[in-house]
């Protein structure tokens, strides 16, 4: 069953629909990121209520803490988190592979050292696979090898054939019906890599294709060729996710190239740290020009802050280090990401997208 419907093409921007078991997703669409099973500062209430269709959490990280079992006794990750919408769930590969977690990276997975007590673990694709069948979400995506922003030719292409190899290793092993599989294509910059990759994911027939490894330090110039690179081989009757990118120039960047969903911590971090999104670009905050303003952070935006309090007022509880600062802020940078790409979905169905025009319109 294709479960993946594209309704309207503007260029090559798309706008369709996701079907999951836990309801419908329009598409292109970004998951803010709850890693271990809550987006930080907000409830899911105030989650759903900026527009949010469809989370990430991370399977690794829950599996540790706190525990399958845990997870299973609620009867899986939906009801644990109470989200009654779709969501996604990373294999975790990311973190795995990271320096503080690594002992050593082989064919058969990764060994690692558990944060929590200390001990040696393996971490195999069939493990990634088992601990997503068990959560029960929506879409699980493939455990990969993620090469860090500047490693060597070598490096890179050592990551994509593993991936490659972990790829069909976690096809095999997915035994939830109910549940998407998702593969992940590397490479770097490399644009032979880059191809290579998404042509060895693709081949394998997944759900759907992300393409990892990017937005982790590389130019700008670099990550769009690397993304234009791999949609070149993905099919187009595949969804298309870009992972790890949440800025509004890049996903507006990418949409225009082809890609249907996004995730990133990117809109809740940079409120955490003071800075709202606006139809004007980033605003700081904290700056104490905004000490009288009572306007509200963004004349153009309906969300619960814009529509309740002042710059002064956020500014203030930002200044003081007010927890609710970082809370209005994060939930003002979701409900403004979620109306763009609403409003980036209109524009497709109208055939008239046209990336320099919205960012201008914002």
């Amino acid at each position: 069953m294709n479960q993946f419907k594209i309704e309207n093409i503007s260029g090559n921007a798309r706008a369709g629909i996701l079907k999951t078991l836990h309801g419908d997703v329009k598409t292109p669409f970004f998951m803010p990121v709850a890693t271990k099973g809550s987006v930080k500062l907000l409830s899911m209430e105030e989650v759903e209520s900026t527009g949010t269709g469809c989370l990430i959490s991370n399977a690794f990280i829950l599996s540790l803490k706190p525990g399958l079992e845990v997870i299973e006794k609620h009867g899986g990750l939906h009801k644990f988190m109470n989200w009654k919408n779709p969501c996604f769930t990373d294999s975790g590969g990311f973190q795995v592979l990271s320096d503080g977690f690594r002992l050593k990276l082989s064919e058969e997975g990764v060994l690692f050292r558990n944060p929590f007590d200390g001990k040696k673990m393996m971490f195999t694709p069939e493990r990634a696979i088992e601990i997503q069948n068990k959560l029960g979400s929506d879409v699980a995506m493939c455990l990969d090898d993620v090469p860090k922003a500047g490693d060597n030719a070598k490096r890179v292409e050592e990551a994509v054939e593993r991936t490659a190899l972990w790829a069909a290793r976690c096809k095999t092993a997915h035994k939830n019906k109910k549940q998407m599989l998702f593969g992940i294509s590397q490479g770097g910059t490399n644009l032979k890599l880059r191809k290579k990759s998404s042509a060895a994911i693709s081949e394998l027939d997944f759900d759907g294709v992300a393409v990892g490894g990017l937005g982790i330090g590389e130019g700008k110039k670099e990550m769009h060729s690397a993304v234009k690179a791999s949609l070149d081989v993905i099919p187009e009757e595949k969804p298309r996710y870009l992972m790890g990118v949440g800025s509004i120039e890049e996903m507006v960047e990418a949409i225009a190239m082809g890609i249907d969903c996004f995730d990133s911590a990117f809109p809740t971090r940079t409120g955490r740290h003071g800075r709202a999104f606006s139809s004007k670009g980033n605003i700081n905050m904290e700056n104490t020009k905004h000490r009288f303003d009572l306007n509200p952070i963004d004349e153009k935006c309906s969300c619960f802050v814009c529509e309740n309090h002042t710059r002064a007022y956020v500014h203030h509880l930002v200044k003081t280090k007010e927890e609710n600062g970082m809370k209005y802020l994060s939930y003002h940078n979701l409900f403004f990401v979620n109306n763009l790409l609403r409003k980036v979905r209109e524009k497709i169905a109208e055939n008239d997208f046209r990336k320099g025009r919205i960012l201008k319109e914002l």
